[in-house]
């Protein structure tokens, strides 16, 4: 009898994982206990149907993104190349790390499946040696943060703000009088939300879409009940488009932002030092001068003069796009051709719009360019899956359509990082297709339709992205 080619295979490396998460969730329960849990679960695995649609996971092989865009000039390419050594930089006490942070450099979030990437396999706040053991193990005691989970970033509903993870009291450096303390993070557990990184990959190339490209999206009777909406600046009135909410601009704000909140370095654009629940902190634990990364007057080569936070969004600007695995109708599997087709039928697409086009930008690698991006840069409602926090023209509920490409490497999902494994990501879209608050509604309903082969045949097309 032919095997099915999506029978469940033994894994001796996944089994010793999940019988490690198994004894620490369980809080190292007795042998015997522990042995039943393990016999259940192999027993599941036994029954599973060997036909069942599943996730085939992040591909393996070399990264396809992490690269420059092509076509850059020689001296692009040399800030490029100086932006990715800084974002690959660990800060310390005396670069403006702190007095608060979540982790101390850029490609620590940024990491998978390559510098620039999401949220990597082992989380760095707590295997990284980020911050002193007695800060860590309490947040990894209340869930907020494990060792196999996404890197985190916490906002509390209440205020919407980021509240970071770790100070420097006990990292050497830190000055000798400062004693702020973590925020109270057990005390506002119904209140917290998180965010995983987002992915930077051909940032550049979205910041390259005209206003009026995206604008272009917005359009009454589109199918499956999909609306959507754009995000603007408060100040300007003109669109964004960076972040879980569309709620950022440009590239410099996106980095000059992420560098003052997630690692505490004030800078030109953010140039105040950042305290807890804005109340500023002593000035005691002030270690140098404000802000801590500018412009370097005194540079004798041209990439030396940009800030970090300059230096960070050249790099993100002459990043490329992920590149997938296959071409459809080309070099593609018939089951990949075939979930292809299904992202449009069942109305993916109509959110997950597969390409817009640059205009005419001042990088002429980045001017009248084909984005394959798969979103439409828009926000939408999505019920249930909302967070309660609104940024912008973004509700408590709404969220900017998730760009898929890249999609095939990466590990973790949704704004949240709740989910490692695409089925599910794709129901908690609209709770299975039964939360008539969420655009997503009827495309679920849709998807729960397909068989279990079309199924399989869109989720392979997605790990090809």
């Amino acid at each position: 009898m032919r095997q099915s080619n999506y029978a469940v295979r033994w894994d001796a490396r996944a089994t010793k994982t999940f019988l490690k998460a198994v004894r620490e969730s369980l809080g190292f329960l007795t042998s015997r206990r522990f042995a039943v849990s393990v016999v259940l679960w192999i027993a599941s695995v036994a029954i599973a149907p060997l036909d069942a649609q599943r996730d085939p996971g992040p591909r393996g092989g070399a990264p396809d993104a992490g690269g420059p865009v092509a076509g850059l000039t020689a001296y692009e390419q040399m800030f490029f190349s100086d932006g990715q050594t800084r974002f690959q930089e660990v800060e310390g006490i005396s670069n403006g790390l702190g007095p608060r942070f979540n982790l101390n450099s850029c490609s620590g979030c940024h990491a998978q499946p390559a510098v620039g990437g999401s949220s990597p396999a082992s989380n760095p706040q707590v295997t990284g040696n980020v911050a002193p053991a007695w800060q860590v193990f309490p947040l990894a005691a209340l869930g907020l943060i494990s060792a196999n989970g996404p890197v985190r970033e916490i906002r509390f509903t209440t205020d919407g703000g980021v509240h970071d993870l770790f100070t420097i009291v006990g990292i050497s450096g830190a000055p000798s009088g400062c004693r702020i303390s973590q925020p109270n993070f057990r005390a506002n557990l119904s209140n917290i939300i998180f965010r995983i990184p987002t992915p930077i990959f051909g940032a550049g190339l979205i910041e390259a879409i005209p206003d009026a490209a995206i604008l272009a999206n917005v359009s009454a009777g589109k199918p499956f009940g999909v609306a959507g909406h754009e995000n603007r600046s408060g100040n300007d009135g003109t669109l964004t488009r960076f972040g879980w909410k569309a709620q950022n601009k440009s590239l410099v704000i996106f980095s000059g932002e992420a560098y003052n909140v997630e690692m505490g370095v004030s800078n030109e654009l953010f140039s105040d030092e950042r305290g807890e629940g804005g109340v500023p902190d002593p000035a005691s634990c002030y270690a140098i001068t404000t802000p801590n990364d500018h412009t370097n007057y005194a540079a004798t080569s041209p990439t030396g003069v940009p800030s970090d936070a300059l230096a960070f969004a050249n790099f993100m600007r002459f990043l490329a796009q992920p590149t997938p695995a296959c071409t459809v109708g080309g070099t593609c599997s018939a089951s990949v051709n075939r979930g292809s087709a299904l992202l449009d039928s069942v109305g993916c697409s109509v959110c997950h719009v597969r390409t817009m086009q640059t205009g005419n930008f001042a990088s002429a690698a980045l001017s009248n360019q084909t984005v394959n991006l798969f979103s439409d840069l828009l926000v939408h409602h999505m019920g249930a899956l909302g967070d309660r926090i609104s940024q912008g023209l973004a509700g408590p509920d709404e969220f900017r359509t998730a760009p898929l490409w890249g999609l095939g490497q990466r590990i973790f999902f949704l704004h949240d990082g709740r989910d490692s494994d695409l089925l599910s990501t794709i129901e908690d879209h609209a709770k299975g297709g039964r939360d008539p608050n969420s655009e997503a509604n009827t495309v679920i309903q849709n998807f729960n339709g397909l068989t279990t082969q079309q199924k399989q045949d869109l989720l392979n097309f997605l790990r090809t992205l």
